[in-house]
């Protein structure tokens, strides 16, 4: 991770729809969250899965001023970061 990396600033939260089940706000808020855990990731030279074990995401996580992501949300993180490597596509 290089040192120089400045996190973006956070757009503006959106209040969330009311009368949803409480799994529903579970995953939304975990997806968001892995999202920018992802995001930042990528801009740091963070590409495959490989390189993001669980201590690089929660580095990246304090970085960016969120909370210490939980195992399941770092497989999410890996997952997304699957995704984008466009290597990966060539395998599949």
């Amino acid at each position: 991770m290089p040192v120089a990396y400045a996190p973006t600033t956070p757009v503006a939260k959106k209040p969330l729809p009311a009368g949803m089940p409480r799994e529903w706000y579970v995953a939304h808020n975990r997806m968001l969250k892995a999202m920018r855990i992802s995001i930042a990731l990528l801009e740091a030279g963070v590409y495959t899965p490989q390189q993001a074990r669980n201590e690089v995401i929660g580095r990246m996580a304090e970085l960016i001023g969120v909370h210490p992501p939980s195992p399941v949300t770092c497989r999410l993180v890996r997952s997304l970061l699957w995704s984008s490597d466009p290597r990966s596509r060539l395998t599949r």
